[in-house]
């Protein structure tokens, strides 16, 4: 059974939207780095939805690509919260300005 690609686009539409709204609406950094990762995996549905219709392999090149940036920022992203929680408990965007020099 295949899905139609208005059907996938729909869904990550909603997966992008309630990325957006975390990251938008909260204050936790690690709860912003998870709807980052909510809008990425969005992007690598509607690009393997593209991909499928098209019967074309490049999105899903593109997709894995996107994958290894979303791995990428989530170490980065990880390590700022390790050294800030080593200054001080607890992970808000507002104490990122103690990571400076």
């Amino acid at each position: 059974m295949i899905v139609p690609v208005g059907v996938v686009l729909a869904l990550s539409g909603v997966l992008f939207g309630i990325g957006v709204f975390g990251f938008l609406a909260r204050r936790n950094i690690i709860l912003m780095l998870i709807s980052v990762e909510i809008m990425l995996n969005a992007v690598n549905l509607s690009l393997a939805g593209f991909s499928r219709h098209l019967d074309n392999p490049r999105g899903q090149i593109l997709a894995l690509f996107v994958i290894a940036v979303a791995a990428a920022e989530a170490g980065v992203g990880l390590g700022l919260v390790i050294a800030l929680n080593r200054n001080k408990p607890g992970a808000g965007v507002a104490d990122l300005t103690q990571l400076k020099w």
